[in-house]
């Protein structure tokens, strides 16, 4: 009961007053009330997650929002509640390994009746349907499609520094930052947070490395490929990147960077399709104002995983009632659209028209119908623990003089199993 008690006492008076306000009549009952605690605290995710609340509250629930700065700090928040008694109705992760330890200690409810009404295995990428679905069960409830390592560019920083030209290989890629350099402007946004170092690398494994040393990397773990030369060569193209960084870049959110090429003085970030709500919040058009490469070729892995709500273990009919009513709101048609329209992202579902959408959420659907491009990012293949411990190496390497050699003999052993 403890995770209804918030707010009951005020519900009561609100609901007494109303029914003194009516003259006696009867106040309408409150549809299912739901706590939703989620990390979309930007000008961009926060407008997206209204469009659910929206959504829900159109349905006849009660959407309480519980948005807590930092997906770190609010998974962290998410399990200390949830092991602590006093669960929310849901609670945001990725579609990763994150809630695993919480399946297997059974403190989730599984939304197996929704997955088969909505025809997820159909409908949905397998890259996230595979670490979600557990011993056949479904834990988590996917609501959106986000590619981590796209590449987009500042059309007005591109033009003043006389690129003329999108880059289509690395190689053009670093020709480019170059001329952004020569042309006084940074030639990389980049935040020095080990996160964004993460999708750094990812970037460069896919377009230097390709899909085969990417699995190897990641999936299997290979000793062989991790000390290989392919994989040296990925790791010389990922530090030379921090050539092209300012003085100001440790410690820099990933928003503050892409408003770095919104204003037009830096040229280039590395980073996930989320970063095109913060352009769309400056009004500025995919094309015009700026550029989106999704690979630096036409067979460059796209590196996906996706947000998702997981629902704490419950068997109190009202709350299982808004777990239920919460899924089907989020997976509607039209709320999909309007949340990724202001998310970047892209729809979880493929049966839905993404027609009106910008050019660049255009090109990820066209490019998730090749079903040999879709590959799962850095999170889906590792745990967490070893995610942590490949981020330690690769800051490392990328804020130090640390030898390459160094550094690929430390992330072998950091993955090693």
């Amino acid at each position: 009961m403890s995770k209804h008690r918030r707010g009951g006492a005020a519900a009561s008076l609100l609901a007494a007053l109303a029914v003194a306000g009516a003259g006696h009549a009867a106040a309408p009952a409150a549809g299912p009330r739901a706590e939703v605690m989620h990390w979309w605290t930007s000008s961009s995710e926060s407008a997206a997650v209204r469009k659910f609340a929206e959504a829900y509250r159109a349905a006849g629930g009660v959407w309480v929002d519980t948005a807590v700065a930092g997906a770190d700090q609010a998974k962290a928040v998410a399990i200390n509640r949830i092991v602590g008694g006093n669960p929310p109705t849901a609670a945001q992760f990725n579609t990763t390994k994150q809630f695993r330890d919480l399946i297997d200690q059974g403190s989730l409810n599984n939304v197996d009746d929704i997955a088969a009404r909505d025809h997820w295995d159909q409908l949905m990428p397998a890259a996230m349907l595979d670490v979600i679905r557990v011993k056949g069960h479904y834990y988590a409830l996917p609501v959106d499609i986000h590619m981590s390592t796209w590449i987009w560019y500042s059309k007005a920083a591109f033009k003043k520094a006389g690129i003329v030209k999108e880059p289509a290989t690395p190689d053009e890629l670093f020709a480019a930052l170059d001329k952004l350099k020569a042309a006084g402007l940074v030639g990389l946004a980049h935040g020095g947070q080990p996160w964004q170092e993460n999708i750094v690398f990812q970037a460069m494994l896919a377009n230097v490395g390709g899909r085969e040393l990417y699995l190897q990397v990641l999936r299997e773990r290979d000793p062989k490929a991790l000390n290989s030369a392919a994989f040296r060569k990925v790791l010389v193209a990922f530090k030379r990147l921090q050539g092209y960084v300012d003085a100001g870049s440790p410690n820099r959110n990933w928003n503050d960077a892409t408003a770095m090429l919104i204003s037009g003085k830096a040229g280039v970030q590395i980073m996930g399709d989320w970063a095109k709500g913060e352009f769309a919040a400056a009004r500025q058009s995919a094309g015009k104002d700026y550029g989106c490469i999704a690979g630096l070729g036409p067979a460059v892995p796209y590196l996906i995983q996706g947000d998702a709500f997981v629902f704490p273990k419950t068997d109190h009919p009202d709350a299982v009632r808004a777990q239920k009513l919460l899924a089907t709101t989020m997976l509607a048609p039209a709320a999909q659209l309007a949340f990724s329209k202001l998310k970047g992202s892209l729809p979880v579902r493929s049966d839905i028209d993404v027609s009106t959408m910008d050019a660049c959420a255009q090109a990820g659907m066209a490019i998730m119908k090749d079903k040999a491009r879709p590959l799962g990012m850095i999170e889906v293949y590792l745990t967490p623990d070893q995610n942590g411990s490949l981020q330690d190496v690769l800051t490392a390497f990328w804020n130090t003089r640390m030898p390459v050699e160094k550094a690929q003999k430390s992330i072998a052993a950091a993955l090693r199993d």
